[in-house]
């Protein structure tokens, strides 16, 4: 019965959904020109937003199981197969490793600095976007401010040319001035959502970065002193990653 009743609740659902999309076509075609840049600014930031998202989705690994291969490869190959380890695994903290291991040989402070200048570009990549993000955030409800005022100045020409203050053409034309800036603040809204998780990502990704570069120089410094690099990490790797 459950099942038959939403079957049936089915075509209404469907229905109300044309009929919102039609009020929102409506609505923005009363809008005027500048709704489009509104639609522009909305649909290019989208754009980066999924790019930027999907991109550190992907730059996004289970770090602590990653520190411990490359301990791991450096007690069992050395400097190389840790390397390779770096090598297979995707994402910047691994790019971050790989740069400094191929230091390793001249020494920890040479590690550090590769560390340092290699971790400031890989957090430009992570950060490429942004910029462009937050600056559709800012435009879209600059174009539905331009937008109102303009359709306000329209909607007073057109009283001028009535001769008469009449409540339905005073109303009318407000109402269409306004629809600009409510569209802008929704589009900044829904950018602005994307825009706060992208930065909150990088800064994540960012600390642990930083986290296991201390561990990876750690590593190498035990390493150089002949002690066993993993026994003091396998504890933590068995936890689950924080989110």
């Amino acid at each position: 019965m459950e099942l038959l009743s939403l079957l049936l609740m089915l075509p209404q659902a469907v229905a109300g959904e044309e009929g919102f999309i039609n009020v929102l076509v409506q609505r923005f075609n009363e809008g005027g020109d500048f709704m489009w840049p509104v639609l522009v600014s909305l649909i290019i930031g989208l754009a980066i937003a999924f790019e930027r998202i999907i991109t550190l989705n992907l730059a996004d690994i289970n770090t602590r199981k990653f520190i411990l291969q490359v301990k791991k490869a450096l007690e069992e190959g050395g400097i190389q197969a840790a390397e390779e380890v770096c090598a297979k695994t995707r994402g910047p903290v691994a790019s971050v490793f790989q740069a400094g291991l191929l230091r390793a040989d001249e020494g920890i402070e040479a590690v550090e600095k590769a560390i340092v200048s290699y971790g400031s570009i890989e957090m430009s990549f992570l950060e490429r976007g942004l910029v462009w993000l937050s600056l559709f955030i800012s435009l879209a409800p600059m174009f539905g401010f331009l937008g109102t005022v303009v359709g306000m100045v329209q909607a007073f020409d057109a009283i001028e040319q009535a001769g008469d203050i009449s409540p339905s053409l005073v109303a009318g034309g407000i109402k269409v001035a306004l629809l600009t800036t409510v569209f802008g603040l929704i589009t900044a809204i829904i950018l602005q959502f994307f825009y706060n998780y992208a930065v909150s990502k990088i800064d994540r990704i960012v600390v642990d970065m930083e986290e296991a570069s201390i561990e990876l120089i750690d590593s190498l410094v035990l390493m150089q002193a002949g002690r066993p690099l993993t026994a003091a990490s396998e504890e933590k790797a068995e936890a689950p990653k924080q989110s």
